[in-house]
């Protein structure tokens, strides 16, 4: 019997490459912060027996050992801040699975933009299925679906191709959910509904004394317990 023979595309097998290295730093980066972790707070277990020794002993000395002490200690809160974002990266990844880059710009962005990260991965999900090529039957683009006129709103002069570039996307995108949170004083639905319908139908239906609900901050936020925003 013949036996069939199948092929691989060479960029598939290139981006699956790509995508086992990047689970690989990681991975590493997260076992390397558990040892660094580890030895940190064996150094500064280290440091504070000699401070303490030496607490009677000469100032000069004292002092010394005082300024190391405080070292080790921001070094050791800034080795457990670095495992405990690897630790938040790869856990969002896995449960929406969805690669680990796309996961960390995703986390690192929504935080620089004031955005609580568990929301950030929902509206991304929602709008787009974390597809940064997506463009919607009336013009929305990328993971955050921003209309361009929008988007040109947080960013003078963004062209519909910088939008399909995922680090400018989601910038923009967080950057209006948070805005609107701000501006409806912290009502999530309402912001979500806004994000989702635009200002002006949200507007009118509230104004005609209707609900402007559509489900969509359920899709979003359904279950979630969050603020939405981080300071």
């Amino acid at each position: 019997m013949r036996r069939e023979t199948r092929y691989v595309h060479r960029g598939d097998l290139e981006r699956r490459q790509a995508k086992v290295r990047r689970w690989r730093v990681l991975l590493t980066s997260g076992a390397v912060g558990a040892i660094v972790l580890l030895l940190g707070a064996q150094i500064f277990q280290e440091r504070a027996a000699t401070a303490s020794t030496f607490s009677f002993g000469l100032p000069g000395e004292s002092r010394r050992l005082r300024e190391e002490l405080d070292a080790a200690r921001g070094e050791l809160q800034l080795a457990q801040a670095q495992l405990d974002r690897a630790n938040q990266i790869l856990a969002y990844s896995s449960r929406y699975r969805i690669s680990a880059d796309i996961a960390t710009s995703i986390y690192d962005i929504a935080l620089a933009e004031g955005l609580e990260p568990d929301l950030a991965f929902r509206l991304v999900r929602v709008e787009s299925q974390f597809n940064e090529k997506a463009t919607s039957p009336v013009g929305a683009i990328g993971l955050t679906q921003l209309m361009p006129a929008t988007a040109g709103f947080f960013q003078k002069g963004v062209t519909k191709t910088q939008l399909y570039d995922r680090e400018t996307n989601l910038r923009i995108g967080f950057r209006y959910l948070r805005t609107l949170i701000n501006e409806n004083d912290g009502n999530l639905k309402l912001a979500l509904l806004v994000y989702n319908r635009g200002p002006a139908a949200v507007k009118r239906a509230r104004a005609a004394g209707l609900d402007p609900a559509n489900g969509y901050d359920r899709m979003v936020a359904g279950g979630y317990r969050g603020s939405g925003v981080v300071d």
